[in-house]
């Protein structure tokens, strides 16, 4: 009796012994699962105008100009650490992944979540703003490999996760790869002429854009310098609606290139952008270090011959 008894008590031991390592592999498992195949998604779309390790090594983050109030997504799912209002980051919220890493979203112009709370990969967190220390409406993006403490030790480069990216270029919200090459021609003859100006002819100068997957009208007025309002009556458009493969014809600026300012920018990111020297971008334009510019304002970036 009593052996019979040792023997049952040895059996529910082992069987419990294998119940725990089945439960304890199966979570290992997952969790490994969870940080391997997500592919992280840009948070905001728009167009790079800082990028990290710039101002003497301090910029540890992304910026991205776009306009006030567009959406700012997570970048992964995640769980929200910190949401509140900031002197230097304004609102700002902050997000801890699966994989250990902590992302920052700054500047922004109002926050949609609070802290503890789960957001999934591409939810809506907030919008684009110009709160805090901010010179013009953008994100301010930050990666930390870790927790994000106050001296920034943990901070990674963006570009190691999205792919190597430059001031100027556009980058699409909800995509992991952002950098996508806009197609060009000058082949005039594919234009309808239904869509040229009433009052001017396209030239072999003139850009021929094709929508991508995307693309908006703001997005690609801002990739070539121009306002939507320029793109939209050149091309005699009723609304900012465009669709995949409609051309669009870009005008240039025969005497003298120009420059339509954005949201987000300023006389240095202007200047970098097109590979003027600061001064020779204020002499060009009769302007001072003090003077303001303002969204739709024209600057000569190239004098005419």
């Amino acid at each position: 009796m009593l052996l019979d008894y040792v023997r049952r008590i040895l059996i529910v031991i082992l069987l419990g012994l294998c119940v725990s390592i089945m439960f304890l592999t199966g979570k290992e498992v997952k969790a490994t699962t969870s940080e391997t195949d997500s592919e992280w998604i840009f948070p905001v779309e728009g167009v790079i105008t800082d990028i990290y390790g710039t101002r003497s090594g301090h910029h540890k983050g992304v910026d991205i100009g776009g306009e006030i109030g567009s959406p700012v997504y997570s970048a992964a799912a995640g769980i929200v650490s910190k949401s509140y209002y900031s002197e230097s980051y304004g609102h700002v919220v902050f997000i801890i992944h699966e994989n250990g890493f902590e992302t920052v979203y700054a500047h922004l112009n109002d926050r949609g979540v609070s802290e503890d709370q789960r957001v999934a990969q591409g939810e809506r967190i907030g919008s684009v703003g110009n709160t805090g220390r901010s010179t013009g409406a953008h994100l301010h993006f930050e990666v930390h490999k870790g927790k994000w403490t106050l001296d920034k030790l943990n901070a990674v480069n963006p570009f190691e996760l999205y792919g190597v990216g430059e001031v100027g270029q556009l980058v699409f919200a909800k995509e992991h790869d952002p950098y996508q090459t806009i197609d060009v021609s000058v082949n005039v003859n594919q234009v309808d002429p239904a869509t040229r100006h009433s009052n001017e002819s396209v030239t072999e100068s003139n850009i021929i854009h094709t929508v991508k997957k995307n693309e908006t009208l703001w997005s690609i007025s801002n990739q070539y310098g121009k306002s939507v309002e320029e793109v939209q009556d050149w091309n005699g458009l009723a609304s900012s609606h465009v669709k995949v493969n409609q051309q669009l014809v870009i005008p240039t600026q025969l005497n003298g290139d120009w420059y339509i300012v954005k949201n987000g920018d300023t006389l240095h990111s202007i200047a970098e952008i097109h590979n003027l020297e600061l001064t020779e971008l204020l002499d060009l334009n009769d302007l001072n270090m003090t003077d303001f510019i303002h969204p739709q304002q024209k600057l000569i970036i190239k004098k005419g011959n």
